[in-house]
C-alpha cells in the first residue's frame, strides 16, 4: 500500500482485545493538530470510541499541542469526531450492543495527505488469554532464534 505512512499504533489494543474486524475512518482535526501529528506527538494508549446518536467519537487520544501554535492549540485529550457513513455506524452499533464488544482504534496514519484512523471491532481478552498470547509470542521468538543459530 503506497501512500500510507503509519504515525502511531495502539499496541495495548492488540494485547487487551481480540480484534475481529477493522474499518478505516477519517478524523476531524482543528488548528495545528495535524502539525503535531506529523511530528508524531500522539499517544493512543487508552483510546476508545463511543457511539453518540449518529456519530462516533474518539475519546482520550492525546495529541500534544504544537510548540509554535499560539492560541490555535486546543485541549490535548478532547473528543474527536470520526467521519464514517451512517450505514457503517449502524453496523458497528449492532456489534457493540452484543456483550463484550467494543470499538478501539488500532492505527493512526496518513493516506494521500489525510489523517485516517483504523478502528477495530474488538472483544475483550481474559487474563488467561493474555498469558497464552504472551507465551505463544515467546515460543515463536525462541523458535526463530533456534532456526537462526541452526543455519549459521
Amino acid at each position: 500500500m503506497s501512500g500510507i505512512k503509519v504515525i502511531a499504533t495502539n499496541k495495548k489494543a492488540y494485547h487487551d482485545y481480540f480484534i475481529e474486524d477493522t474499518l478505516e475512518a477519517g478524523i476531524v482535526l482543528v488548528g495545528s493538530e495535524v502539525k503535531s501529528i506529523r511530528l508524531g506527538a500522539v499517544n493512543m494508549k487508552d483510546t476508545y470510541c463511543l457511539i453518540r446518536g449518529n456519530e462516533i467519537e474518539l475519546i482520550n487520544m492525546h495529541i500534544s499541542p504544537y510548540d509554535k501554535g499560539s492560541y490555535f492549540n486546543v485541549d490535548a485529550r478532547r473528543a474527536r469526531k470520526l467521519l464514517i457513513k451512517k450505514a457503517e455506524i449502524n453496523k458497528l452499533r449492532g456489534k457493540v450492543e452484543q456483550k463484550g464488544y467494543t470499538i478501539v482504534p488500532t492505527k493512526l496514519y496518513f493516506k494521500q495527505g489525510l489523517v485516517k484512523v483504523e478502528l477495530g471491532v474488538a472483544k475483550g481478552k481474559e487474563l488467561h488469554d493474555k498469558r497464552q498470547a504472551l507465551q505463544d509470542k515467546q515460543q515463536a521468538r525462541q523458535l526463530e532464534r533456534d532456526l537462526k543459530n541452526y543455519y549459521k
